[in-house]
């Protein structure tokens, strides 16, 4: 263990043979390096164009109701595409090149004068640094892998449902890569709700289920609160400083006198966490997330785990610079990071839904990446990404393809012993490295990259407490996480199917993968028949074997570390807008128990990992049944009930909700409707309106049409006059006597 701690202290230092509190100084001073424009690179707007273009094919196979799998091709070779001309831009600048603008077309230019604040321009020009190409290498990466799984997984749905999906899934990729490569806010706020859309037709694909419909609502409205602060923070930067290109926003903000403009600067950076907590689920904004679990697994790998959930950390990684604006606001990213890893594993530990679980596993996993952001290394935060893009990826897709097979099911209480199912050995072993590197095995990606961001919490006095959550988070999350593997993968086999059938257009399909809800636990019906899996074929199992490869070489940077190189990543951030928090502190004074950020990371970050997969082990292998006497027991004494009452029910953070604005909003709408409906509506327009249909129907008997009712109208006509008169007379007679 000694040992394993020098290595990890030596893996943390800033540099090759660097390290400490100057070093750390330096980074804090370091100016950002002021970007070049480059026409030479404009074939790189083919990243942009690839998407679209594939996502018009799609849009043209599902108007002429193509049933083949016309629209995949299109997606994969247009997403490999990208990713290819993303990768052949790192191979000849580098990690270390120098920021460049490139300007592809002119879309916003205003001006209403001379002088600063008297222009606005924001063009449609890529950013690239090496932060750019770190988040795209993994979008357009992973995004053409998962593409061809769902090319397998979504095949059932050949036809439009078929187009229709991957025609999601390229605005995405476009509305992505828009949001990653944008030189400005404006394109990068467009991307931003771009994936939003994308996100919201996705989730929402099985439009007649309700549960899905609804997912939709939530996810696409839950984010609007945090789009909203978005685009205030915009808003308030070019009000204090004149653009919203990054580059010139840089260089006015390194200036010294920082622009224009009084206390809403220190508004700005709580408006740009606000977006990023909604896009990234956290809090307060996070239920929207488990709950998009409604669509297809695919949807889930490539949005909801791997690469739009990461828009806030990149955004706030992006725009770190101004987070300094308010003393506090770093301090609240990492708070609000930690409060929402622990409360996610908490809920996570008892739900049964294998989706739902890796979904709450998603937002404790974007909690350590904000803690990141929080206590100051933007570097830990980002290579957790690229390492969580990988393994979590995989764990979802594996899910995908037990959910694929089994009709649908996902209740781990209805699956066991699936690495002994023929055609499911590369799903459980696949699953066991995502669960490792998700429970932070000493030494797989997720160790090098998690211990990052507790190291840098444990090094500051005040971020202390941060460390030890995000410790206590780690225990639980290798609990949940082997809860799952233990009972899915291991044990005796036993298994039923769910109630979907994804296979209502294959006959092949339907002879394996559907059966009568009144199947057992061990896979029989009620009718004397049998239950048949359909295993995996090769586009599933060739993509989770490569995903599977790229988890594992996640891991390389932090092995070159170990070696005494520079940590890739590392290199990467620090040629970015986040070269202040490119680092780690590399403190030798001990902190707690007579040891340093370093060993005692090292020591109770193995503990908790080892610790939480042994209890799993227990009681969800070795002595099942000790889970539901623990549960039990629990539920009957008084005070514990609340406990896995709670978890189960998600802390009742929904019914909260519900009760704090959809309720009050549901009663103040339907008041409203009232009061427009009666009084605005019922009284003032349409009661003023009758009143002159009222006089006429009052006079409408003396115009019958008859001569003789004519003259008597004249008459009392005449009459009225004469008695006004005669009444005015009398009246100017009597006031002069």
């Amino acid at each position: 263990m000694t040992f394993a701690a020098s290595m990890l202290a030596h893996s943390l230092t800033l540099a090759p043979g660097g390290g400490g509190d100057a070093a750390h100084a330096s980074l804090a001073d370091a100016p950002i390096v002021a970007a070049t424009a480059d026409p030479s690179l404009a074939w790189m707007g083919w990243v942009l164009a690839l998407p679209a273009i594939s996502a018009v094919l799609c849009a043209l196979c599902a108007a002429f109701r193509v049933k083949n799998k016309l629209p995949a091709i299109c997606t994969v070779l247009a997403l490999g595409s990208a990713f290819a001309l993303v990768l052949k831009l790192y191979l000849a600048r580098g990690p270390g090149a120098a920021p460049v603008t490139v300007h592809l077309w002119d879309w916003m230019n205003f001006g209403w004068g001379g002088g600063p604040w008297k222009s606005f321009q924001a063009d449609v020009s890529l950013y690239i640094d090496s932060l750019t190409l770190l988040w795209m290498l993994f979008v357009t990466g992973l995004g053409t892998l998962i593409a061809l799984y769902a090319s397998e997984y979504m095949e059932a749905e050949r036809g439009p449902g078929y187009a229709r999906f991957f025609f999601g899934v390229s605005v995405f990729l476009l509305a992505m890569s828009a949001l990653v490569m944008a030189d400005n806010l404006v394109l990068l706020y467009f991307g931003w709700e771009g994936v939003g859309l994308a996100s919201y037709l996705l989730i929402g694909f099985y439009y007649r289920k309700p549960s899905a419909v609804a997912a939709a609502k939530k996810a696409f409205i839950m984010n609007r609160v945090g789009d909203l602060g978005l685009a205030v923070g915009i808003w308030l930067i070019w009000v204090n400083y004149g653009t919203v290109e990054f580059g010139a926003l840089f260089q006015a903000f390194d200036d010294a006198a920082r622009g224009v403009g009084g206390w809403d600067r220190s508004l700005i950076p709580f408006c740009l966490m606000l977006g990023a907590f909604g896009k990234s689920a956290q809090l307060p904004l996070f239920t929207w997330l488990p709950d998009a679990m409604e669509g297809p697994t695919p949807v889930s790998a490539l949005i909801h785990a791997a690469t739009m959930v990461t828009a806030g950390v990149y955004l706030i990684a992006r725009m770190q610079p101004l987070f300094s604006l308010h003393p506090d606001a770093m301090a609240t990213v990492g708070w609000i990071g930690a409060l929402t890893a622990l409360l996610a594993a908490t809920i996570g530990m008892a739900q049964y839904d294998i989706k739902r679980v890796f979904a709450y596993s998603t937002i404790s996993q974007l909690g350590y990446m904000f803690m990141g952001l929080g206590v100051g290394t933007a570097f830990g935060a980002a290579y957790h990404v690229f390492t969580h893009a990988f393994f979590k990826a995989l764990l979802f897709l594996t899910a995908g393809a037990v959910m694929h097979g089994f009709a649908g099911q996902l209740d781990l209480r209805h699956l066991s012993g699936l690495r002994r199912v023929p055609g499911f050995r590369i799903v459980s072993w696949t699953m066991l490295i995502g669960c490792l590197w998700l429970s932070a095995f000493p030494y797989s990606a997720g160790f090098f990259s998690k211990d990052l961001i507790l190291v840098q919490a444990m090094s500051s006095p005040r971020f202390q407490m941060l460390g030890w959550i995000g410790l206590g988070t780690a225990a639980l999350t290798a609990y949940y996480t082997f809860r799952v593997w233990f009972r899915v993968c291991a044990g005796p086999v036993a298994y039923a199917p769910g109630d979907e059938d994804h296979g209502h257009d294959d006959p092949a399909h339907d002879a394996h993968g559907h059966a009568a809800h009144g199947d057992d636990a061990h896979g029989h019906d009620d009718h004397g028949g049998a239950f048949h899996p359909h295993a995996p074929r090769l586009a599933i199992n060739s993509v989770l074997l490569l995903i599977c490869a790229g988890a594992i070489l996640a891991g390389v940077p932090g092995i070159q570390a170990l070696r005494g190189e520079q940590n890739w990543v590392q290199e990467m951030v620090s040629n970015s807008s986040a070269v202040r928090a490119a680092g780690v502190d590399h403190v030798t004074e001990p902190v707690a128990f007579g040891m340093d950020p370093h060993k005692l990371v090292t020591v109770f970050g193995t503990g908790a990992c080892l610790g939480g997969i042994a209890i799993a082990l227990w009681i969800h292998l070795l002595d099942r049944r000790m889970a539901d006497r623990l549960r039990t027991a629990l539920l009957s004494n008084g005070l514990t009930r609340w406990l896995p009452t709670s978890m189960e029910n998600k802390w009742y953070v929904d019914e909260l909700y519900h009760a704090l604005f959809r309720l009050p909003a549901w009663v103040t709408s339907h008041l409203l409707h009232f009061f427009d409906r009666h009084f605005i509506d019922g009284l003032l327009v349409n009661g003023l309106g009758r009143v002159p249909v009222a006089m006429g129907r009052l006079f409408q008997p003396l115009y019958n049409g008859a001569l003789q009712g004519y003259a008597g109208t004249m008459a009392g006509g005449l009459v009225l006059v004469l008695a006004w008169v005669a009444w005015k007379w009398l009246g100017a007679t009597g006031g002069a006597a």
